[in-house]
């Protein structure tokens, strides 16, 4: 992977997770503003309220749990560094998988392994491929302990299908892997009524921590704040003293006001409820209509499930990138960007192949260029209708038709 100065480096250049791109509620600024004033620090691992309702939030999605089995952090990114650092080996992520994962395995000196996923998803591993993965790393001297996997992805937008995820949890118990569940997406779920998404926690409840970045559904992402729940067993116990023991070295306290807010919404008042249905449901339209526009073009994608973002594979259009001198994931990233206006990360910032033409696009610069803009969005009826989200969507859909016109000019005659 290409290193030089513009950025391009696997650790510098992480895409973030993808924003909402919206104002901020305000009940939440209200309630980080009353505890901008308070002298003392939070504790490492979180303060009482914050892990109480912390607790209220895991019990109300069917995983109850107590204070003494969850941990707060700011960022998931600080807590999947201890976790990988406590419970060392080798670790197993599917391909592809959120672009903050591996990073830290690999500042910890540990092997990362790339595992193929199926056919009708992402963020889960392929149950056959990754017992073929973690027999192939035993036999050559490795020792996998840790699969990080994601029922709602990113980068791909899916939710795996529970038979799927029961088979790959399966094959993770019984080579002995621990399973970190990463569910930063599971409450943007775009048809919750139509979508089973099940924790591998339910499945697996001894060898499962669950994550849960609060950027995803409750907070900013400019407020760091997440939450980790743990076995309740010894081993569970052991492992989440590991990982207090290292947090504290690193100094890895969420700000006390960030704490207070992130107490408060995980309560989910109908105000922050309600805020992020209005969210969930703008991203889901804006993604359905960019889905469309891509697909449309030729490209291959599979139809967003969750999230804010959508994950595109324009290998059917090589022919016309190709004429245009992109050759690799990088170069499609930097092709798009500069196309379309807004970041286009490539597939191998996920940990996909260099030489395959993949992209996560998200939705949220496609809600307008100001703050006006993209709140007009969250009130409108109609808010692909509006005249700055038609012409984000007519740029998307103007340049992959392109592409796709293009690519018919390079087909050899039959």
């Amino acid at each position: 992977m290409r290193t030089d100065p513009e950025g391009h480096g696997p650790v510098r250049y992480g895409p973030p997770l993808p924003d909402d791109g919206l104002p901020v509620l305000p009940e939440l600024t209200a309630v980080l503003a009353a505890a901008a004033a308070r002298p003392r620090a939070e504790p490492v691992g979180g303060g009482t309220p914050l892990l109480e309702a912390a607790c209220d939030y895991g019990a109300r999605r069917g995983l109850p749990a107590r204070p003494d089995h969850v941990a707060a952090a700011p960022g998931a990114p600080a807590l999947l560094l201890a976790l990988t650092a406590a419970l060392g080996g080798d670790v197993l992520v599917p391909r592809p998988c959120a672009a903050w994962w591996a990073p830290y395995a690999r500042l910890l000196g540990r092997p990362v392994f790339h595992v193929a996923t199926p056919a009708e998803c992402g963020g889960v591993p392929d149950p056959y491929a990754l017992l073929e993965t973690v027999r192939r790393v035993r036999a050559e001297g490795g020792d996998p302990r840790l699969l990080v996997l994601s029922v709602a992805d990113d980068p791909t937008a899916t939710v795996a299908p529970p038979e799927v995820l029961h088979e790959t949890v399966e094959a993770a118990a019984g080579e002995g892997l621990h399973l970190v569940s990463d569910e930063t997406w599971r409450d943007t779920v775009h048809a919750p009524h139509e979508t089973v998404l099940l924790s591998p926690a339910d499945m697996l409840p001894d060898r499962v921590t669950v994550v849960t970045d609060l950027a995803g559904g409750l907070l900013p992402t400019g407020w760091p704040a997440a939450i980790a729940r743990f076995p309740a067993n010894g081993s569970g116990d052991g492992l989440r003293a590991r990982v207090l023991d290292i947090l504290t070295a690193l100094g890895a306290r969420i700000a006390a006001p960030v704490a207070a807010v992130a107490a408060h919404a995980l309560t989910e008042p109908e105000p922050v409820t309600a805020h992020r249905a209005a969210v969930v449901d703008l991203h889901a339209r804006v993604a359905a209509a960019a889905h469309a526009a891509v697909v449309g073009a030729g490209a291959f994608s599979l139809p967003p499930r969750a999230g804010r973002h959508l994950y595109v594979d324009l290998g059917p259009l090589r022919p016309a990138l190709t004429a245009q001198g992109v050759g690799d994931a990088q170069d499609l990233e930097d092709f798009l960007s500069a196309r379309l206006g807004m970041p286009a990360p490539g597939g191998h910032r996920f940990g996909d192949d260099l030489g395959a033409l993949r992209v996560r696009l998200a939705t949220g610069p496609l809600l307008g260029a100001s703050d006006d803009e993209r709140a007009e969005c969250l009130t409108s009826p109609t808010p692909l209708e509006l005249p700055h989200v038609q012409r984000a969507l007519t740029t998307l859909k103007s340049v992959f038709d392109d592409l796709r016109d293009d690519a018919q000019r390079w087909e050899p005659p039959r």
